[in-house]
């Protein structure tokens, strides 16, 4: 009896098919950084809103995320969109933005660096951004 049940268990786990024939119909993609908005300085425990800008290059795209890479109080930030495979999306590109709420919990300067593609022979390019902190 083990044995038929042992069997019956591989078989359909070995018969179920993960991708069920259909397309990925999007990707994701990291966005290029054109301009942000960000206060002059910071007050420590306070929140604020910091808002970037981005070029789509289509209607295919869509706002999906950020990442954020800290490391001490500087904070790299990318903007990730969806990009959707789907031939009847609009050609034009336009401008979007989006907004992340920032916490202050340290004293010292915070350095943004805004990433913004990457240059033609493979360097990351970044828009750094220096932001005091005030108690």
């Amino acid at each position: 009896m083990k044995k038929l049940l042992v069997l019956f268990v591989l078989g359909t786990l070995l018969s179920c098919e993960i991708n069920d024939g259909r397309d990925i119909n999007f990707e994701l993609e990291i966005m290029s950084i054109t301009s942000v908005d960000v206060p002059a300085e910071f007050t420590l425990g306070e929140t604020y809103e910091i808002t970037v800008d981005y070029l789509r290059p289509n209607g295919c795209h869509e706002f999906n995320d950020f990442i954020f890479q800290p490391d001490g109080n500087t904070r790299t930030v990318a903007v990730v969109d969806t990009v959707y495979n789907d031939p009847d999306c609009s050609t034009n590109a336009e401008e979007a933005s989006v907004s992340f709420d920032f916490l202050v919990l340290s004293t010292g300067p915070y350095i943004f660096q805004f990433y913004q593609g990457s240059s033609p022979n493979g360097q990351d390019d970044y828009l750094i951004v220096e932001v005091p902190v005030v108690e």
